[in-house]
C-alpha cells in the first residue's frame, strides 16, 4: 500500500495520573500511548490520509497494545517489527495544578532504540509522498541516528519529500553540542522544517521567528514553519507570513500540540493548499490537541476540523 506519509520513531505506553500532583503520591493512572511520530500518524489518519508508521516494539503486552491502538486508528503498521531482546518503553506524565506538565521516561535500552538501517521499510519510504521525522529518533542511540540518516538518503534518492520537526528532548542527548550538530545536519536535508520558537533559538542562536525561518531556509529548507504556541505560527516559503492561532478557553494538556500542528500542515499540503492555508489548518489541529489529557485523544477528525474552520456545516442531530 502506498502511503501519503510515512513516519518512524519510538512510541511508548503512557501512564497519566487521574489527579494533578506529584507522581510520588499518585496511586491511579490511565493507560494510553505517546510518541511524536505515531501522534502525527494518528492525526493524519483521522484527517483522511493514508499513513504508515514504522517502529520496533518489544514482543510484550505493551508492544502489542501500542500496535493494536495505532492500527485501530487506521494507520498501516504492517512494517512494525517485534523483538524478544528488548522491552517496549514506558513513560509517566506528571500534571501540576500550578505548573507545567512533566514527563518521566523509561526508555533506555528499549526495543525502538535498537533500530538500525537494516530495519527500515525501504519500499514504503520510496513510495510515500512525505517522510516525516523528528529529532527524537536520532537521539535514542547511535544505531537510531544511522537509521534516521539512511531513511533520509533513501527518501531523497526516490524523490520523497522530507518533513522534519526538531522536537528537542534535552534529556536524551549527551550534550547540547552533539544535539545541535546532529539536528542541524537533518535540517539541511529536509524540505519542510517545523521548529518551535525555543527550539529555533537553541539550534540557530536566533532571537526572532523571522530569523529562525531564515536560518532554516538558508540551510536548504523550501518551507520553514516556526511554531509560536497560542500566537500561531510564522511560515516562510520565500515570503514570511504570520498566521494567528486559535484561542482555546481552557488548555488541559499542551503535550502533543506540536505533533498535531505538524499533521495539520502536512494534511494541508497533501490537499494542495498553499503554505499559509496549510498553516491555518496546522494551528487548528494543534489547538484541538490541547483540549484533553493525552497525546492523541483530542485530535480532530476531518469533519470536526472542517466544521471548526467553517468549511462544513455542523450536524446538530
Amino acid at each position: 500500500m502506498t502511503s501519503d506519509v510515512l513516519t518512524l520513531g519510538e512510541t511508548m505506553v503512557l501512564f497519566s495520573p487521574d489527579e494533578p500532583g506529584p507522581t510520588k503520591h499518585q496511586q491511579t493512572f490511565k493507560k494510553s500511548l505517546g510518541g511524536a511520530e505515531s501522534n502525527v500518524a494518528i492525526a493524519l489518519s483521522r484527517l483522511g490520509n493514508d499513513v504508515t508508521w514504522h517502529s520496533k516494539l518489544g514482543a510484550d503486552p505493551h508492544g502489542n497494545y501500542i500496535n493494536s491502538f495505532v492500527r485501530g486508528e487506521g494507520v498501516d503498521t504492517a512494517t512494525v517489527e517485534f523483538t524478544d531482546d528488548a522491552p517496549t518503553g514506558i513513560m509517566f506524565k506528571e500534571r501540576r495544578a500550578l505548573g507545567e506538565t512533566s514527563v518521566y521516561y523509561y526508555r533506555h535500552g528499549s526495543a525502538a532504540s535498537t533500530m538500525t538501517p537494516d530495519d527500515l521499510p525501504t519500499d514504503a519510504i520510496e513510495t510515500a509522498d512525505y517522510l516525516h521525522l523528528t529529532g527524537i529518533t536520532p537521539a535514542l542511540s547511535d544505531s537510531c541516528r544511522e537509521a534516521t540518516l539512511a531513511a533520509i538518503e533513501r527518501a531523497r534518492e526516490a524523490g520523497t519529500r522530507i518533513s522534519f520537526d526538531p522536537n528537542i528532548r534535552h534529556k536524551l542527548w549527551e550534550s547540547d553540542e552533539e544535539m545541535r550538530r546532529t539536528l542541524l545536519a537533518l535540517v539541511e536535508k529536509s524540505d519542510i522544517v517545523l521548529p518551535g520558537i525555543e527550539e529555533g533559538r537553541t539550534l540557530f542562536d536566533a532571537d526572532t521567528p523571522d530569523e529562525i525561518a531564515n536560518a532554516c531556509r538558508d540551510r536548504g529548507a523550501a518551507i520553514a514553519v516556526v511554531k509560536l504556541g497560542a500566537e500561531g505560527a510564522l511560515v516562510d516559503d520565500g515570503e514570511a507570513t504570520r498566521v494567528p492561532g486559535y484561542e482555546v478557553e481552557r488548555v488541559v494538556d499542551p503535550i502533543g500540540a506540536g505533533d498535531g500542528f505538524a499533521a495539520g500542515f502536512l494534511d494541508g499540503r497533501l490537499r494542495g493548499l498553499g503554505a499559509v492555508e496549510a498553516t491555518k489548518r496546522a494551528n487548528a489541529v494543534g489547538a484541538f490537541a490541547t483540549t484533553v489529557t493525552g497525546d492523541v485523544e483530542g485530535l480532530p477528525t476531518e469533519r470536526e476540523l472542517d466544521v471548526f474552520l467553517g468549511e462544513r456545516e455542523a450536524l446538530r442531530r
